[in-house]
């Protein structure tokens, strides 16, 4: 140790420098001073080498503070219960509780849930999925082709009755009336006479062309078309060509009154959108196809657009349209198949519980299918088609899943038939006068024969069930619009409840099974029963 390190003098500036927090260090290339105490400083170096004297300033970080010893010292007196506060899952808590982690749960235990039913079904049956084993007749295929290019010849129809229309309506305005002094003609008695004796006639040649579409499809699927899918699809087309003709008849016809005599108040009832293609001069073949192809049942003459056609998202759509209709066929085929069959002599032999049982087990594969057939129709399909029409207004739906009530279920599930209702049948009896009540019941009762003319028909079996299913729809939306106008969320979630209930359990399965054991009865296996029982009832086998 040299002796400087041992110098009073060289201790004293060491113990001055530590006390006033000033550090000296002389580096080879310079000299670093440190000012400050614990709290940080200014280092300042400075370069003294070849004689130079700049200086470089900077500022250190400031140390943090040890914690004292008085703060760690009182740990087991810590105040832990020093307010009142509810449980979590209290009524009277001030925040709501986030419910993720169970619906995180609810989704393994149904997948879960699930795959044990595939395996089981596996174990059990076997693969069910035959591509060769199809009921398909060449005579079916054929009708079905042949109905596919002679419905829409009916809505061509209805473009030449109104066709024939414009041209009576623009003869009808030479010579043209005196107008008023504000640009109006309103009616007289005898222009008005005339309109409702042209309306009338021009109203049955309409009714007696969709009649004659839907009665006579209806006729070739009941006594020519077997297979049930193939007679669903040509009903499904001849029911929506029934819907847009009508819809293009009674729009027309509003606009061919207002074109004729243009009275303020109707002038004015026109949308803005209609007056890019005014009447007559939306009477043209081009507009009838647009329509025709449209994702729509209301005509308007005119429809928003979009501005160019997106082929990747088309092609995107379509794509699950396909994957998803392979999913409803091998779900169909392997899942709901064997429940359906396994239900026949449940139900012959009126055994209630096993029939409760199998009901409830339908229920489950038969809410998959639907789901399924619900986005591959109103999400994939009528999206791609919207795109390629380049139609703007795509709300086919709504949430319909949180529907309070019935009634909101089916204003949300199905807009395009929800419009043409409320367009066509609701308002306009409204306006005459009728009640909310009666309105509503001829809108249910309308749709119900659509929909047992949908499932009876292809099905060769009208057993009412379809019918009774849309109607009775009616006193169970009076039992859930009063918790649909409820504020409070306990109301709300109890229609949700009785909504999804009746949808999942008492609604499709049920109807399924009812049309399955029916179609079974007439062609499958309970009819060659019957027809063995008869047998043997007839001709006892010898003792």
């Amino acid at each position: 140790m040299s002796q400087a390190s041992l110098s009073p003098t060289n201790d004293f500036k060491m113990n001055t420098a530590t006390a006033t927090g000033t550090r000296l260090d002389d580096p080879a290339n310079g000299v670093t001073r440190r000012t400050g105490g614990e709290d940080g400083g200014v280092v300042k170096k400075t370069d003294q080498l070849n004689g130079n004297s700049n200086t470089e300033t900077t500022i250190s970080t400031p140390e943090k503070p040890k914690r004292s010893y008085r703060s760690r010292k009182y740990r087991h007196v810590e105040a832990i219960h020093s307010e009142s506060q509810p449980s979590c899952l209290s009524h009277d808590t001030t925040e709501t509780p986030s419910f993720l982690g169970f619906r995180n749960l609810m989704v393994i235990v149904l997948v879960v849930g699930n795959l044990r039913l595939v395996i089981e079904n596996i174990q059990k049956y076997g693969v069910l999925i035959c591509l060769n084993c199809h009921d398909f007749r060449p005579t079916d295929l054929q009708i079905g082709i042949f109905l596919y290019f002679l419905i829409p010849c009916h809505l061509f129809l209805a473009y030449f009755i109104e066709l024939v229309a414009a041209h009576s309506a623009r003869s009808s305005l030479f010579p043209k009336p005196k107008p008023s002094p504000s640009g109006t003609s309103s009616p007289t008695e005898a222009q008005l006479s005339k309109f409702q004796s042209t309306w009338t006639l021009i109203w049955i040649f309409h009714a007696l062309n969709i009649t004659t579409c839907l009665v006579l499809t209806t006729y070739v699927v009941w006594y020519h078309v077997h297979h049930p899918l193939i007679g669903t699809l040509s009903e499904v087309h001849a029911i929506i060509v029934w819907l847009k003709t009508a819809s293009y008849a009674f729009t027309n016809r509003d606009l061919r009154h207002a074109y004729l005599h243009p009275v303020t108040g109707e002038l004015d009832a026109l949308p803005e959108l209609y007056r890019e293609c005014p009447y007559p001069n939306n009477i043209t073949f081009t507009n009838l196809v647009y329509f025709w192809w449209a994702p729509t049942l209301i005509y308007q003459p005119v429809y928003p657009r979009t501005s160019k056609i997106r082929w990747v998202f088309v092609a995107k759509r379509l794509g699950e349209v396909v994957c998803l209709s392979v999913f409803i066929w091998f779900c169909s085929a392997q899942y709901a198949t064997p429940v359906l069959i396994n239900s026949l002599d449940k139900i012959a032999s009126l055994d209630y519980f096993s029939i409760i049982e199998r009901l409830l087990k339908l229920s489950t594969i038969s809410l998959v299918i639907w789901l399924a057939g619900f986005f591959a129709l109103f999400q994939s399909f009528l999206n791609a088609l919207a795109e390629i029409t380049r139609f703007g207004d795509r709300s086919f739906y709504e949430a319909w899943w949180n529907s309070e009530g019935l009634g909101m279920y089916w204003r949300t599930w199905n807009k395009p038939v929800y419009q043409f209702f409320r367009r066509h049948v609701y308002s306009p009896m409204r306006s005459r006068g009728y009640t909310h009540k009666t309105a509503s019941f001829a809108v249910f009762f309308l749709s119900a024969v659509l929909h047992e003319l949908l499932v009876g028909v292809p099905t060769h079996n009208l057993i009412g069930v379809a019918f009774l299913g849309m109607f009775l729809q009616l006193p169970l939306i009076q039992i859930t619009q009063p918790l649909e106008k409820r504020k409070s969320s306990s109301g709300k979630l109890l229609g949700n409840t009785i909504f999804w209930v009746s949808f999942t359990i008492f609604g499709q399965p049920f109807a399924a099974l009812m049309y399955f054991y029916a179609w079974q009865a007439k062609y499958g296996s309970v009819s060659r029963q019957q027809q063995h029982q008869s047998v043997q009832a007839v001709c006892p086998a010898p003792h």
